[in-house]
């Protein structure tokens, strides 16, 4: 980057076969419709969950990295943020293209920037954040099925994710890593005003730079808010995609398409269905 000194974070998928997925608080208090009020030149939105969801959209690694090149290596870079989080290998791969770009990296919070989508927000030079924006900041949050040893296991292998998020929350804020990781421990929601106090932010935006898009609003909130119950249900990632597949006939794109004949309805049966599917 060209002002700051970020730790890079080393996060492979061969890690471990844990499911990174946005947690249901997020997704509950996400409001999808916060948008940049312009979208100014060499800017890149992120408006979606981090990683490539059943029907293609969320905001993936390799999408940023494209857009990254068409800007130019050399360019500034404006980051609008509004993000629930979401697989956080997708989460890491952003944060250090960002860390490595040789512009300057301005991140604008929109909205909320929360667990991976808040482990991003960091690699800016400056992180900016508008009046009723949060950062939420916790441990690695994954879906995990087993018995006790599993159970033991997938908690020893979240320990090397947790380590490598407080020394990026540190690093960036001047706090001491263990304060970070307590920061981490109380699944902290961090306002605009308390964010710049703790260093993860450096200023506030004007309320002028903000806009409310309704239609960005349904049906893109109400199917990630099925898919995460369907998680906390036990569900695999891959057993929900195929059940969303299913109920929209593989069909690109019909979750996003208000005008779709029976979404809104079926999507709300997916929703009483896993609902009642809850331990």
């Amino acid at each position: 980057m060209s002002l700051l000194k970020l730790p890079e974070i080393r996060a492979d998928h061969r890690l471990g076969a844990a499911q990174f997925d946005a947690r249901p608080d997020a997704l509950e208090r996400w409001q999808p419709e916060i948008r940049a009020a312009t979208e100014v030149a060499n800017s890149i939105s992120i408006y979606d969950a981090i990683g490539e969801g059943w029907d293609g959209n969320g905001v993936t690694a390799k999408r940023i990295g494209a857009a990254l090149r068409s800007i130019g290596a050399d360019k500034d870079v404006v980051v609008n943020l509004n993000s629930p989080g979401g697989d956080f290998f997708e989460g890491v791969a952003i944060y250090n293209m960002f860390r490595q770009h040789q512009g300057k990296v301005s991140m604008h919070i929109m909205g909320l920037a929360a667990s991976a989508a808040s482990v991003i927000a960091m690699a800016g030079d400056e992180i900016l954040m508008g009046d009723g924006a949060f950062l939420m900041v916790h441990n690695a949050w994954a879906v995990a099925i087993g018995n006790r040893h599993d159970m033991a296991d997938a908690a020893k292998r979240l320990e090397p994710f947790d380590a490598a998020m407080a020394s990026v929350y540190a690093a960036r804020s001047g706090m001491s890593v263990a304060e970070a990781a307590a920061l981490m421990d109380k699944e902290t929601w961090v306002d605009a005003a308390k964010a710049v106090e703790y260093g993860l932010a450096t200023g506030l935006m004007d309320r002028s730079e903000i806009k409310q898009d309704a239609s960005a609003h349904m049906p893109r909130k109400t199917l990630a808010l099925v898919e995460a119950s369907m998680a906390r249900a036990g569900h695999s990632r891959a057993a929900r995609r195929e059940a969303f597949k299913a109920l929209f006939n593989g069909t690109p794109g019909a979750a996003d398409d208000a005008a779709t004949p029976g979404a809104g309805e079926s999507a709300a049966l997916l929703l009483s269905l896993t609902n009642s599917l809850k331990v």
